[in-house]
Parts: C-alpha cells; sequence; structure tokens
C-alpha cells in the first residue's frame, strides 16, 4: 500500500470530480436541440412548381417570397419525365403554408427589358425569386402548381374592375399594353384569346380603381396602338397616343357626356373594340339614315369611311361604294351607300322618320344633290358632298329598301374635266392642216412679189437721183460760197440722204434673205 491508500479512511467512498470542461458540449446539444425543434414545428409542407425553365433558380438559395417577406427556400430542381418542364420543389415555412391554396398564382421575378417597361432591376443584385399572390380567400388546399411564365396585370390586392373587349385584329396589342382615359394611365391589357380562330378575338383589361367607375355602358374602347397617320377632312393627320402605346400599342376609352348620371358598367362587362377614334366618335350617334346615290363618273379616291359632308361639316360617311352592270342596258354606275347621322345637325330635335322623306323631297325641289369633291389634290382624296344646285332638272326622291335614294351630279372638279373635253373636242376639229398650207402658198407668193430684181431696180433709181441732187448742190454751194447758211443746210441734207441710202441698202440685204419677214417680221434673233 502506498501513503495515499494509508490515507483514506476505512469505509470511506471515493466520488469522481465534475469537469467544466463538459459545459461547452452540453450548451452545444441544447442549441442543436432547440434549433432542431424549432426547424421541426417551423417547417411547413413541401410545394411544387412547375416551370417552363429553370433560369434564375438555385437549389438552397432561391427564395420565395410575398412583398419581401421570405416564405419558403427552394429545396430542389429537376426535369419532368418528358423533360420539357422543371420541377421545383419549395420548403415552405409555417407562415408560408397558408399561401399553399387553389386561388394563389407563382411566378419567377427576373429582370425584364420589353416594350412596355422594364421590371426586376432589384434581382440583378438579389438574384431571382418566386413570387406568390395568394388570390382570393377560400381556396382549397393544394401543393402543386403550374407556375406563370409572365407576372399577372391584377394582383388580388389590387382594387380595381376586369371588363372583356370584343376585336376582329388586336393590332399591336399585347399583355401588359396601357389602357388610358384622357391621355391617364388607368389600367393595362391582362392578356387575349383568339377563340375558335374564326370568331372576334376577346381581350381581358383591367382598370385600376378608381378609374373602373369612369367605365359606363354607353363608353366606347378604341385601339390607340402605334402611330395613326392618315387624311381627315383633306388634310394630313398624325396622332400619337403615348411613347408607350406607340412602342407596345393600348387601349383608351371614353365617357360620353349622356353617360354622366348612368351607373359603373358592372365587372367583366362586355365592350367592342373599334379600329380607331374616328369609327368609335361615328358609332357613338345612334340614329342613321341610310342613303344611296348612283355615278356614272369616275370615284376614284372614294372608299367606305369616307365623310359626307354639306357646307364644309361632317354630317354622315360612306359606309359601301360598289360597281354595278345593268346588263339590260349595257352600262355601268357606281352605288354609293352612305349614313347621314341627324345628330351631329340638331342636338335637341329631330325630323320623325315618317317626315323623312317629304323632307327629303323638298330639299331635292330646292336643288339638293349629291356630288364627288376632292378633299386633297395631292392624296386623290374624295368625299361626298350634299349641295344646293341652282337650275337643275326636277328629281325625284325614291325608295332602295330602307335607304332614300338621292339624285346626284358631276362635281366641280368633274365639271373642269368635262369642259376640257369640250376645248379638246373643239381644238381636234380645227383644220390646223389646212391653215398651214394656205400660210405657205402665202409666203411663197409673198416671196415670189417681192423679188431680189425689182428691189435691185429700186435701189438704183434711188442711188442715181442722190447722184443728181449731189451734183445740183454741188454747183449751189460754189455758187453761195462755203460759209454761208445755204452752205451749212446743205452738208445737213447730204449727210441725212446718206445715211437714209445707207439704211435702204441694208433693208434690202436683209429682204434678199428673209424675204417672208414682210409678212411674219422681224425675227427676235
Amino acid at each position: 500500500m502506498t501513503d495515499l491508500d494509508d490515507e483514506i479512511p476505512a469505509g470511506h467512498v471515493r466520488r469522481p470530480r465534475f469537469s467544466i470542461v463538459w459545459i461547452i458540449p452540453i450548451v452545444a446539444a441544447l442549441i442543436a436541440a432547440y434549433l432542431g425543434y424549432r426547424t421541426i414545428t417551423e417547417r411547413g409542407p413541401l410545394l411544387t412548381l412547375t416551370f417552363s425553365t429553370a433560369d434564375g433558380l438555385s437549389a438552397g438559395q432561391t427564395e420565395l417570397e410575398y412583398k419581401s417577406l421570405p416564405l419558403g427556400t427552394v429545396e430542389s430542381l429537376a426535369l419532368s419525365k418528358d423533360h420539357r418542364n422543371i420541377i421545383v420543389k419549395v420548403r415552405m415555412t409555417s407562415v408560408g403554408a397558408p399561401f399553399m391554396t387553389s386561388s394563389a398564382r407563382f411566378w419567377v421575378i427576373r429582370p425584364n427589358f420589353s416594350a412596355s417597361g422594364i421590371s426586376g432591376l432589384g434581382t440583378l443584385v438579389s438574384g431571382s425569386y418566386i413570387a406568390v399572390d395568394p388570390g382570393l380567400s377560400g381556396g382549397a388546399s393544394q401543393d402543386k402548381f403550374v407556375g406563370l411564365e409572365e407576372p399577372p396585370g391584377v394582383r388580388s390586392d389590387e382594387p380595381g374592375s376586369t371588363f372583356v373587349l370584343k376585336a376582329d385584329n388586336i393590332g399591336s396589342l399585347g399583355s401588359g399594353s396601357p389602357v388610358s382615359y384622357r391621355d391617364v394611365d388607368v389600367g393595362e391589357v391582362l392578356g387575349y384569346s383568339i377563340g375558335n380562330g374564326v370568331g372576334p378575338v376577346t381581350i381581358n383589361i383591367f382598370v385600376r380603381a378608381p378609374y373602373d367607375q369612369l367605365v359606363r355602358l354607353q363608353s366606347h374602347f378604341w385601339n390607340s396602338s402605334g402611330i395613326s397617320a392618315g387624311l381627315k377632312n383633306g388634310k394630313f393627320h398624325i396622332e400619337v397616343q403615348s411613347l408607350q402605346a406607340a412602342i407596345s400599342g393600348g387601349v383608351t376609352f371614353d365617357l360620353p357626356p349622356e353617360a354622366i348620371n348612368s351607373p359603373p358598367s358592372p365587372d367583366n362587362s362586355t365592350f367592342p373594340l373599334y379600329a380607331s377614334q374616328d369609327v368609335a366618335d361615328s358609332v357613338g350617334y345612334h340614329r342613321k339614315i341610310p342613303l344611296v346615290t348612283y355615278f356614272q363618273s369616275s370615284v376614284d379616291g372614294l372608299t367606305p369611311g369616307a365623310p359626307v359632308e354639306v357646307l364644309g361639316i361632317q354630317v354622315g360617311q360612306v359606309t359601301d361604294v360598289k360597281l354595278i352592270f345593268d346588263p339590260v342596258l349595257s352600262s355601268v354606275k357606281v352605288r354609293v351607300a352612305m349614313d347621314l347621322q341627324p345628330e351631329r345637325i340638331f342636338r335637341d330635335q329631330l325630323v320623325p322618320s315618317v317626315m323623312l322623306g317629304d323632307v327629303l323631297q323638298k330639299m331635292v325641289n330646292k336643288g339638293l344633290r349629291t356630288e364627288i369633291d376632292t378633299a386633297n389634290y395631292v392624296t386623290g382624296e374624295q368625299i361626298i358632298s350634299l349641295a344646293i344646285v341652282p337650275n337643275v332638272a326636277p328629281a325625284q326622291v325614291t325608295r332602295e329598301g330602307d335607304a332614300f335614294v338621292l339624285p346626284s351630279q358631276a362635281g366641280a372638279f368633274g365639271n373642269i374635266v368635262a369642259s376640257l373635253g369640250t376645248i379638246s373636242s373643239n381644238l381636234a376639229k380645227m383644220p390646223f392642216g389646212e391653215i398651214g398650207d394656205n400660210l405657205n402658198t402665202l409666203l411663197v407668193t409673198t416671196n415670189h412679189t417681192i423679188s431680189t430684181a425689182q428691189i435691185n431696180k429700186t435701189l438704183a433709181a434711188l442711188t442715181q437721183t442722190l447722184a443728181t441732187a449731189n451734183t445740183t448742190l454741188t454747183t449751189l454751194s460754189h455758187s453761195y460760197g462755203g460759209d454761208s447758211d445755204f452752205q451749212q443746210n446743205l452738208e445737213q441734207l447730204m449727210s441725212q440722204a446718206n445715211d437714209t441710202l445707207r439704211s435702204v441698202d441694208l433693208l434690202t440685204s436683209y429682204l434678199n434673205r428673209n424675204p417672208s419677214a414682210l409678212i411674219r417680221g422681224r425675227s427676235p434673233q
């Protein structure tokens, strides 16, 4: 035995000493247990999303967020069995579990540069993430979803109303195109569907509150896509709704004055989408009087939609231009159908329908006729003008179904063409050939009459006369002296005589070269 054993009393048991080193692993174990318990208690269900691409998504990093609040994290990415889609597994938190309902929609937020705008710039720094819209409350529980490829135009927490538009074509409209009222952006296009490909295109739009209250049953929607350019009242007209509408298209609507007291349109109401504002404005006139007229002159430049004017004021529009062939008379003429819109003329009172025939007949008796006028001589655009023509032959207003047939006559431009045609016919009848032959005969006779021999004979006689006069005057000069007044006057007379003789000589030479100058005059050259 050792000395130490000798010191321990008999019957006493030795206890092991506790080391402080054990505190660290114990605390670590407690923390791990707490974290595990918290993870288990906060661990939510597994969400399965299907996307067409995994662009921007990373397992263990990409989060699912709602208003910047994390609701889950992507656990894994895998290809679908057909290799067409990406299956994304997202582990939701207990906070995100209530978002897994049939009303929810999921999509990926990435940097997006398009004609309708720029979005998702923040993800250039933080990375892409999955966003969710919980939708309306009351949806059934669901853990599998097909993700959206584009962010939805309307969120469940954004007040407003959706409407449906019908159109033959959509132009440059697309998802995200703006909806405007008086040049104010009040909504956007959600999407469109062509249905069976035969009927009209269905366009869904969203109008934010409180602007959705401006949509009434009398409102008109028109396509304001791109840049509208054309002729309006004979002038070149260009219109741009906005820069965004010029690039990505847009829809515009109005609130007619007569609808100011009407109730707002209910959600999902359907409206026609007109091609332009002019068409929408024309449709706003509810009463139309169908008219028909016939022309036997050219209607080049007259198209459906052309205005019908009275004294330069539009009162209607052309609806149809058609060529008619009469096999019995073997003749052709152009049938022009129009809609007269009396509301453009009479705002407060309208002529009763039963009196329209009598009123039109009275106006025709006073000279009312339809004419084709040229609105622009450069482009050739033509319009229909209702004019009072004085001193015209009587005509009768007839009917074709519901339409009144008005008499017509050539317009001002047609009269000018007819006058030019008459002048051309008269000029064609003039015997220019015979006139030319007669002039040639006259010139030959003149040349023969005024011959060179006769002119030379006359010139020789004049020369002999002047020589005799010079001899006589010289004799007189010697008789009167060199310094006398007679001598001075005589010298002046001789100088003038010599000038005259020189001029006659020049004239004779010119006539020898140009004998016809006696009739036609001297040539400018």
